[in-house]
C-alpha cells in the first residue's frame, strides 16, 4: 500500500527581502526550506527569534509572496496562483497570529471578526452570525458576548476569538504563528488545551510556529528546527527530544527547564558562542559553524544537506558531524 500524499509539501522555499537603505545586500529570511505535513498532523517549527519561522508561515498561506520554491497544497502548487484563483482555497488555509489584540480589528465586534471569512466567501450575513455564535461557544466564550469589541476581552479571550475566526470556514490547514507567546503562562495552558481539543474534534493539520520547546513537545507530532532561514533537523518529536542529532537542537533543548529540581541541577547546559549571524551576510559553509563546538574545516567550506540522520530513521539532519542517535 502506498503512503498517502502529504496535505502540504514545501520545497526549497525562499524569501528574500531588499536590503535597508544604504545596505545593498538582500536579506535571505528563508533560505531553501523543505518539509511535508500530513493531513491531521501537527508539525512544530522552532528556533530562535529571527530565524525565519514566521516568514515561512506567512509565505505558505501567501500573506507574503515567495521569492522562489514551491508550496503544494493538496496536490496543487499554490505558490504562484493569482489572488482570484487563490480565493476559493482561502477557506481551507487559515492563520492564527501571535498578538491577539493587534490581529483583531478594534472597530469590529467579535461577531463581525469571526464572520468576516464567511462573508468574504459569500455567506449571507444572518447565517454568518449564527455560525459566529456557534464558534464562540466552541472556543469557550459566551455567545452573548458577540457584540463586544476586542478591547473588552482579555488576552486569552481575544486569542480564542482569533482561533474562532480561523475555524470559521472549516480549514484543513491552520498556521499558528506563536499563538501563546504573548499570553500569561496559565492562559497559555488554556489555549493549548483548546487547540488540542479542536484538533481531536475537527481534525485540521497545524503548522505550529513557536520558540517555547515545552509547548511544542506537548502539542506536536513532529518537530522541525530552523536556524538562519534553514531547517537543520526534522523528525518525530520523541526522537528529536530524546536524542537530538544537530548541535543547535541540543543547545536549544539544554535550555528547556526540567520539572525535576534534582535533574535540573546536574544536567548539562550548552552555551552557544555569540549571536546568530546577520542574514544579509551569512557565513560560508554551514551557517551554524561560528557558534558550533564541533565545527571543523569542512563546516566552514561546505553547507551540509538535509539528509537521513541514521539508517532506519525517518529523521533528517543538516550536519557534517551529527550526534549518534544511539
Amino acid at each position: 500500500m502506498t503512503a498517502a500524499a502529504p496535505l502540504l509539501s514545501v520545497r526549497d522555499l525562499r524569501m528574500t527581502f531588499p536590503g535597508r537603505r544604504g545596505h545593498s545586500a538582500p536579506v535571505r529570511a528563508v533560505d531553501g526550506v523543505s518539509f511535508d505535513l500530513a493531513a491531521g498532523e501537527t508539525l512544530g517549527l522552532v528556533g530562535e527569534s529571527g530565524c525565519g519561522k514566521s516568514t515561512t508561515g506567512r509565505a505558505i498561506v501567501r500573506l507574503l509572496e515567495p521569492t522562489a520554491g514551491s508550496v503544494v497544497y493538496d496536490g496543487r502548487d499554490i505558490s504562484r496562483l493569482r489572488q482570484r484563483a487563490l480565493k476559493p482555497l482561502r477557506q481551507e488555509l487559515q492563520m492564527v497570529f501571535q498578538d491577539p489584540h493587534s490581529s483583531l480589528n478594534p472597530r469590529w465586534t467579535a461577531a463581525r471578526i469571526i464572520a468576516d471569512p464567511l462573508l468574504a466567501q459569500g455567506r449571507a450575513a444572518a447565517g454568518a452570525r449564527r455560525r459566529a455564535a456557534e464558534l464562540m461557544e466552541l472556543v469557550g466564550l459566551l455567545p452573548q458576548h458577540l457584540d463586544r469589541y476586542p478591547h473588552e476581552f482579555s488576552g486569552g479571550q481575544a486569542q480564542r476569538i482569533g482561533i474562532a475566526r480561523a475555524l470559521a470556514t472549516g480549514p484543513r490547514l491552520i498556521v499558528a504563528d506563536e499563538p501563546v507567546s504573548a499570553l500569561d503562562v496559565s492562559v497559555q495552558a488554556q489555549i493549548v488545551n483548546l487547540m488540542e481539543r479542536l484538533q481531536r474534534e475537527l481534525g485540521p493539520a497545524f503548522l505550529f510556529i513557536a520558540h517555547d520547546l515545552s509547548v511544542v513537545k506537548r502539542v506536536c507530532d513532529r518537530v522541525a528546527v530552523m536556524y538562519l532561514g534553514r531547517i537543520v533537523e526534522v523528525g518525530a518529536k520523541e526522537r528529536v527530544y530524546a536524542a537530538p542529532a544537530h548541535p543547535y537542537t541540543r543547545a536549544l533543548l539544554s535550555a528547556v527547564p526540567l520539572p525535576d529540581p534534582a535533574a535540573e541541577r546536574v544536567r548539562e547546559r550548552i552555551t552557544l558562542l555569540g549571536d546568530p549571524p546577520n542574514p544579509a551576510a551569512p557565513p560560508p559553509g554551514c551557517t551554524f559553524h561560528p557558534r558550533c563546538p564541533k565545527a571543523r574545516e569542512i563546516c566552514r567550506a561546505e553547507a551540509p544537506l538535509l539528509r537521513i540522520a541514521a539508517p532506519g530513521e525517518a529523521r533528517q539532519v543538516a550536519c557534517h558531524f551529527p550526534e549518534s542517535s544511539g
